[in-house]
């Protein structure tokens, strides 16, 4: 298969309600994203807090997900493990669930050579003819997905055909986009990056930001691959201090708490290690919401 993904995809939050996943809560938010215009979700990556769900309920998400959207928008399954027979598990069980691509990331912990990446990767490509993206962050995972190992994962996998960059470098994007061109899309893997990186050849974002301001995200990416630099920036601009203050605690534990007080979700909880944020985060969240929405109004 060989489609690619553009535009806006929310690397969804999976709510929580008496310490289990909220189901209706899951599935009101997914309709939600869905009506407000972007243009994908992705179930179950991180920020979906994949290393605390069990795995019944990490496919249970998945499932649950690609039933609310019913095919109106693309749902891309985060289905990366440190364990390549575990990813290979999940993998096989969300393309039975008619997902329409994987996230995968590079394997945490482990450290594997660039080898290692290769076979970790084929072995994953080999179970599915979906669309695959590659996940680098090698802040969390310590590696990335080298340019050579792009290429040759490119060459032998028609369907490994995109990346989420989050390696926080232009210069990155463009040796990607100088060794692939436009086989290999990239999307961007932190909010505050998406418009530089479009800059330099990326197609959009697997956002944060989008899963509590969905349309001005979608907006402010739809103006910058059609060239409207004007409102991109502006957008941008608007939107910068959420970008930065989703992040001052551990994600997803910000954006919880301020979609919890944006009437969002039912509880802004976080399973552990992790945990809620602090007043001071929470005040700060609070304010920055508040002042987004008077820019919005007068931008608008």
């Amino acid at each position: 298969m060989s489609q690619s993904f553009y535009g806006v995809l929310t690397a969804m939050i999976t709510p929580f309600k008496d310490g289990n996943v909220d189901w209706a809560g899951l599935n009101s938010f997914a309709e939600w994203q869905i009506e407000e215009g972007v243009q994908g979700l992705v179930a179950v990556g991180t920020t979906g807090e994949s290393p605390t769900l069990s795995h019944e309920e990490h496919s249970q998400v998945i499932e649950s997900v690609v039933n609310t959207a019913d095919g109106r928008v693309p749902v891309i399954a985060g289905t990366g493990s440190n364990s390549t027979r575990e990813a290979v598990r999940l993998t096989k069980r969300a393309h039975d669930a008619s997902v329409d691509a994987m996230l995968v990331v590079t394997p945490y912990y482990n450290k594997p050579n660039q080898e290692g990446l290769f076979q970790h990767f084929s072995s994953i490509a080999d179970n599915t003819d979906k669309p695959i993206i590659l996940y680098s962050i090698p802040s969390r995972c310590v590696i990335e997905v080298g340019i050579d190992t792009l290429v040759r994962l490119r060459g032998k996998y028609p369907h490994v055909n995109s990346i989420k960059e989050s390696g926080g470098s232009c210069d990155r994007v463009c040796e990607i986009r100088q060794a692939l061109g436009d086989s290999m899309t990239i999307l961007s893997g932190d909010d505050s990056l998406t418009l530089p990186f479009i800059s330099v050849g990326a197609k959009g974002v697997v956002s944060v930001a989008s899963n509590l301001m969905p349309a001005p995200v979608a907006h402010m990416v739809g103006a910058a691959l059609n060239n409207d630099l004007q409102t991109a920036s502006s957008l941008n601009e608007a939107l910068y201090p959420l970008f930065v203050n989703l992040f001052k605690e551990p994600s997803p534990a910000p954006v919880k708490a301020a979609m919890l007080a944006a009437g969002l979700i039912d509880s802004d909880v976080v399973r552990g290690p992790l945990c809620t944020v602090g007043d001071e985060t929470r005040s700060l969240l609070k304010n920055t919401v508040e002042d987004l929405n008077a820019k919005l109004t007068a931008w608008a």
